[in-house]
């Protein structure tokens, strides 16, 4: 006998996001890629197109000085700069401003294939991941605030990816190439006043940003809450209209959004701090060095050309550095929702493939549960120690009580949860031992509530296997007795069937979801009380369908009403997660046990409603 231990799941841990280190080690191979030598050499090709936008840009003061020098006749008398004249020297000046933004533009046009590939397979990897993890998992996740988290996180992948390439790296090249242009120039004090500047300003941008982070995060918490409030409201449109709760779910709703606006209004507050500091140390450092070389001019050591090419390179790192507090501010940003999806992604998924599992081979359909125990939580047991057969061909059904157990069988069959001790087989073979795609290959499942995609009845019904051929859709349909009702629809099968199938009544869905298990095909087949939310008259129609359906495969019927399984071969009453009687109808009726009980009072039940009904 084989035991398994309960996996950790976020209902127990939560899932947390990922550190900012981590984050950036996920991201670098979206940039350097094994196997991708074009990302590589785009890559490349853009940092080379970025090199040049710097060294155009880092002369163009020089030619702005040389301008100036030549209108006040302090020009050096040189064959090139005699050559151009002043007027040459604007042009030249035009021309390199215009060769930065060219140089840069192209590095964007060479780049924006390698961040859209990112974003790309850091969505199907994040879309993936979602779809394996545990039915456990997504019970305690609300979809709404699981959805922004993804899509949040989806957008900081290209901002991330070209600003570590494009901003940092580059602005640091362009700061130390001013400083040393000052040094070189005008002497060690304008390099001093300009590297304490730029000093003075990373420090305020970066302790004010990391508070900053803080407060957007709680901003992004009460966003992702409110937008989970409103999807959960109106996927429950029914239910608020039932309850005249309109004005309660907008003040719930208002409720959210008050405390998304109290901390908005934190960041926004904040922001104008972060704005007004940077100013004051970017302009304080101008000050003082256009102070400097004024000083210079006076005294006859520099032209007035000199003058205003250091304030033309102060303005220049001023754009950069009031970049740098927006970058570093959207990066750590970028950090704060790719980590929560990175923490997302970095979810372990509960249920599992085996290293060696082999794909399930189904040569007869028989269904083995061999002493199962199962819980959902450590102090909650569900099952206790189940046993019982279901033969090839064999239509075996499941009645109890509200929680005892007869759904978690299902699911478990299913494998959406490992149990924790004893065995499941489909023809002697271990589910846990086979993969998980073979397993849901071959069991086909009709829920009580089938839901169905905002979609058309034609993509509903062939959802059941993607290469189904129009013929093969209708012949499903026509198995399930609703091609007729479809076909005098105005758009046939090109209906919409609206959110979760609204625009369908519950019969209607239940055959939809009839006809694409019939199209699946599969040997071995769950209904999950597929006719309790059903009026009689739709439920017997429905139920002639069902038996029909399992004719020639194994059927576990999970079942409410009595009536509807009096025919099964084998019916199992479950009490309180154990097996209390089990056999034909016949003659658990003859024991006057537990089942007879049932049978009794839902007898009594049926009788007293036409009564009802006539008075």
């Amino acid at each position: 006998m084989r035991r398994t231990t309960l996996t950790a799941t976020s209902a127990d841990k939560g899932t947390r996001p990922a550190a900012p280190l981590t984050t950036l080690r996920r991201v670098v191979p979206y940039l350097w890629p094994e196997g991708q030598p074009w990302v590589k050499r785009r890559v490349v090709i853009a940092l080379a197109f970025l090199l040049m936008a710097k060294l155009v840009s880092v002369s163009t003061p020089w030619l702005y000085k040389f301008a100036v020098d030549h209108l006040a006749g302090e020009a050096p008398d040189t064959g090139m700069l005699l050559g151009l004249g002043a007027v040459g020297l604007v042009v030249a000046y035009g021309l390199a401003r215009l060769g930065a933004i060219v140089f840069g533009e192209l590095r964007d046009a060479v780049f924006v294939r390698v961040g859209q590939r990112a974003i790309r397979r850091l969505a199907i990897e994040t879309f993936t991941h979602i779809h394996q993890l545990s039915l456990r998992y997504h019970i305690t996740r609300k979809t709404g605030g699981l959805s922004r988290i993804i899509e949040r996180g989806v957008k900081g992948v290209d901002f991330l990816l070209r600003f570590m390439l494009f901003s940092i790296g580059p602005l640091i090249l362009e700061l130390t190439m001013v400083a040393g242009i000052f040094a070189w120039v005008f002497g060690w004090q304008y390099a001093a006043v300009v590297i304490v500047t730029i000093t003075l300003y990373v420090l305020f941008t970066f302790k004010v940003t990391e508070w900053r982070v803080k407060l957007r995060r709680e901003m992004n918490d009460q966003d992702t809450d409110a937008n989970q409030k409103a999807i959960d409201s109106l996927l429950n449109f029914e239910t608020v209209k039932y309850f005249n709760a309109e004005e309660r779910e907008a003040n719930r709703y208002d409720g959210a959004m008050q405390r998304y606006e109290t901390a908005a209004v934190k960041t926004g507050l904040s922001l104008s701090f972060l704005n007004i500091g940077q100013s004051f140390l970017i302009t304080s450092g101008l000050v003082i060095v256009m102070a400097m070389s004024a000083l210079g001019v006076q005294a006859g050591t520099l032209t007035v050309g000199d003058f205003v090419m250091v304030n033309a390179y102060m303005i220049q790192i001023t754009m950069p550095l009031n970049f740098l507090g927006t970058v570093y501010r959207e990066i750590r940003q970028a950090l704060v929702d790719m980590g929560e999806m990175f923490g997302l992604l970095g979810q372990p998924a509960e249920i599992t493939d085996a290293p060696d599992a082999k794909p399930l081979a189904v040569r007869g359909g028989e269904i083995t549960f061999d002493e199962v125990h199962f819980a959902y939580e450590r102090e909650r047991q569900i099952l206790h120690g189940i046993s019982f057969r279901v033969a090839p061909g064999e239509r075996v059904a499941l009645v109890g009580t509200s929680g005892s157990g007869k759904s978690t069988i299902g699911r478990l069959l299913f494998r959406f949860y490992d149990i924790q001790s004893g065995a499941i087989r489909i023809d002697g073979q271990d589910i846990r031992d086979v993969t998980q795609t073979s397993l849901h290959q071959a069991i086909g499942v009709v829920p009580q509530d089938t839901v169905l995609f905002n979609d058309t009845i034609l993509y509903n019904i062939a959802y059941g296997r993607a290469d189904a051929t129009r013929e093969d859709i209708e012949a499903a349909a026509k198995a399930a007795k609703i091609h007729d009702f479809v076909a005098g629809l105005p758009d046939g099968y090109d209906t919409t069937v609206g959110e979760r199938g609204l625009k369908l009544s519950g019969g209607e869905k239940q055959r939809v979801g009839i006809a694409r298990t019939l199209l699946k095909n599969p040997p071995i087949l769950i209904l999950d009380e597929a006719t309790s939310a059903l009026d009689t008259q739709t439920e017997r129609s429905i139920q002639e369908s069902l038996r029909e359906m399992g004719q020639g495969r194994s059927v576990i019927m999970i079942a409410h009403r009595l009536s509807t399984i009096a025919d099964a071969d084998q019916i199992i009453v479950l009490e309180k997660g154990h097996i209390v009687e089990q056999g034909r109808h016949e003659e658990l009726l003859a024991r006057n046990g537990r089942y007879a009980q049932m049978w009794e009072r839902q007898s009594a039940e049926d009788e007293s409603e036409p009564e009802e009904e006539a008075a």
